[in-house]
């Protein structure tokens, strides 16, 4: 276990090195001048020389590279070119945002998906499992942007249900969460669904039923639970997946979160809000996907077994 965590984490920090080396290429190969756009078109060549300076984007790029490895090491991501803060404290103060819609939208997806799963799974050929089923394939295939502006558009712009923008209230976070999640309650309605379906088939559930166990018994105390142990690492992983998706709900509710910012300081050619932005995402997801990888080998003993080989 030790030795599988250490190359987990071994690995971890290859990732988030090799993202922040990326980001950092990305956003000097886009075209624009910070200086610029900060200053403005009325700027002089003098004006533009000194905010260059200032912010160290006239240096030769490997000397930037390097100096911008050694201050992530000491988590100082610089300035915001276009706020005028530290670019990190940018970020972290958005953090909380992203964070409770990622988390909505998670509670909300494994609420809805569980139950009609698992109802689809002991129910395939009635009515209800194959609306289920339909539901689940039209929920995969809408765009989390069209979703977003269909719910605007109802329950704000007509029926004045919700407000359509902004995070003032619990009523807010209801539409950026749904946005964000229902693409991702097909897919899992449909993980489990196929989880309990192949559980189902397994020959102790024969052997249980052949010996004249009760069906519930059987189901909620040995199938459902058996199924949890995968479905429980697919939460861990979506969590992940909704702070990353996040960035096109909080552009269309307006949302005032890391991935509204960081389109801004994209737009603006903010490099310090970027990288410091697309480095707290990036450590988010992969400590995340170490958590959850830590807590299957837990969960499910041949693993460990397989691991300890």
């Amino acid at each position: 276990m030790a030795g599988y965590l250490a190359r987990r984490v071994a690995q971890s920090v290859l990732v988030i090195w090799g993202a922040l080396t990326i980001v950092f290429v990305v956003v000097r190969v886009i075209p624009g001048d910070p200086a610029a756009l900060l200053l403005g078109p009325t700027a002089t060549r003098e004006q533009l020389a000194r905010t260059r300076e200032s912010f160290g984007l006239d240096r030769p790029l490997p000397e930037q590279y390097f100096s911008y490895l050694l201050d992530v090491l000491r988590l100082d991501f610089g300035e915001s070119v276009r706020l005028g803060g530290p670019a990190m404290a940018e970020v972290l103060q958005r953090l909380p945002a992203t964070l409770s819609l990622a988390f909505a939208a998670l509670a909300l997806t494994v609420a809805v998906s569980f139950p009609l799963g698992v109802l689809a799974a002991r129910r395939p050929h009635n009515v209800g499992g194959r609306l289920i089923s339909v539901f689940s394939l039209a929920g995969q295939g809408m765009p989390q942007f069209w979703v977003g502006i269909m719910l605007i558009l109802l329950l704000s712009a007509t029926l004045r249900w919700l407000p359509a923008s902004g995070f003032t209230s619990l009523a807010g976070l209801i539409m950026p969460a749904t946005a964000l999640a229902l693409p991702f309650i097909g897919w899992l309605i449909r993980s489990v669904r196929s989880g309990v379906i192949d559980e189902l088939g397994k020959d102790y559930v024969r052997t249980a039923n052949a010996k004249g166990l009760l069906d519930g018994t059987v189901f909620y105390g040995h199938v459902l639970r058996n199924t949890l142990v995968p479905i429980t690492t697919v939460v861990g992983l979506l969590l992940g997946i909704f702070i990353g998706n996040a960035v096109i709900v909080e552009v269309v509710f307006a949302w005032p979160g890391v991935g509204r910012l960081l389109v801004d300081a994209i737009t603006y050619r903010d490099y310090s809000v970027v990288q410091a932005a697309v480095a707290v995402i990036t450590v988010v997801y992969v400590l995340l996907n170490l958590a959850v990888d830590v807590l299957y080998t837990y969960l499910d003993p041949r693993v460990r077994f397989q691991e300890g080989r």
